[in-house]
């Protein structure tokens, strides 16, 4: 097995990028035709054809699920040649299933790569999430403060009345108190049906998307996607697992996590250097959606390396078959 050392990021870099754009690709055909998981599975498909092409010794630590419940790239699935580096793998095929379906805003490809043992291994369960994009102090924010106190922190920090700020947040029954608290300090709300991953990178460009923090409760799994993409981005995350039974309990101690009420950083999330790529599948505020013309077809996909702090956007045109 190769030295954690050999991850070349930048070599690997434009390989997950393609990786990224297949699974897209391949999504392209289903959206708007109103089946979710003929979408994620051509998603699915796609992607580990495409993985299984580089020359990296991988281990799929966010997946689709347990190896019971997805065919492929289930948690523990080994993908890639076996012949470079041995990394961690973080991905989510088609990150708004019901967006595509619908063809509705912000379906994405998501995937990451870091060296073997720097992904948080996290159990497929809720998590509490708060994050805010680049330039300010750690700790500006936090989940043991109230949401009415985010805002006010987070508008003194930015020199700004609270009106002033905009918030994400999922659109969720469990979410409704949540909402009510932050509309009660005169904070907008930009509700999102689905894409938390998307939801939590809006923070990181707020001059474009016009969103200063997220918060709220979604998939402890896109949660490290969302902390790979603000290791490279820049911005702050904070996620505490949540747990509704001991079978959800039971899932975090097989991924070896013995504090349950444990808040981790971005940088607890991911300890080591990260390559992260998402692709557009229906049209975003980050990322354009697919675009068919006659002949041809189009993507664009965002390619960031934590190392260099670099972020890449390309754009991928290629005869239709």
């Amino acid at each position: 097995m190769a030295d954690i050392a050999e991850f070349q990021d930048r070599m690997l870099s434009l390989g997950l990028a393609r990786v990224s754009e297949a699974a897209a690709l391949a999504s392209a055909k289903l959206i708007g035709r109103g089946d979710e998981k003929a979408a994620d599975q051509a998603a699915v498909n796609a992607m580990r054809d495409q993985l299984n092409l580089l020359d990296i010794s991988g281990v799929v630590v966010i997946g689709e699920g347990e190896r019971d419940e997805a065919p492929m790239l289930f948690i523990g699935e080994e993908v890639g040649t076996g012949k470079g580096p041995a990394v961690d793998i973080a991905l989510d095929p088609l990150e708004g299933t019901t967006l595509t379906a619908k063809d509705m805003p912000n379906a994405l490809t998501v995937i990451a790569m870091a060296p073997r043992g720097t992904l948080l291994h996290a159990p497929d369960v809720y998590m509490d999430k708060l994050a805010i994009g680049p330039g300010y102090p750690i700790d500006t924010v936090t989940l043991s403060m109230s949401p009415a106190e985010r805002v006010a922190a987070l508008a003194r920090a930015k020199g700004v009345s609270a009106d002033e700020i905009t918030v994400c947040i999922l659109e969720r029954p469990r979410h409704e108190d949540l909402i009510a608290e932050v509309r009660s300090t005169g904070a907008a709300i930009r509700l999102i049906t689905d894409g938390d991953v998307a939801g939590v990178i809006h923070c990181a460009e707020s001059e474009i998307t016009g969103i200063d923090m997220y918060m709220g409760s979604g998939g402890a799994p896109e949660g490290v996607l969302a902390a790979s993409a603000l290791k490279c981005m820049g911005g702050q995350i904070y996620g505490r697992l949540l747990f509704r039974n001991d079978d959800e309990r039971a899932r975090a101690a097989k991924a070896g996590i013995t504090d349950l009420n444990r808040v981790y950083t971005r940088d607890e999330m991911v300890t080591g250097d990260v390559i992260f790529a998402a692709t557009g599948v229906t049209q975003g505020s980050i990322l354009a959606g697919i675009k068919m013309e006659p002949g041809w077809v189009t993507t664009e996909t965002i390619l960031m390396r934590s190392k260099t702090g670099s972020v890449r956007r390309m754009s991928y045109r290629s005869p239709l078959k």
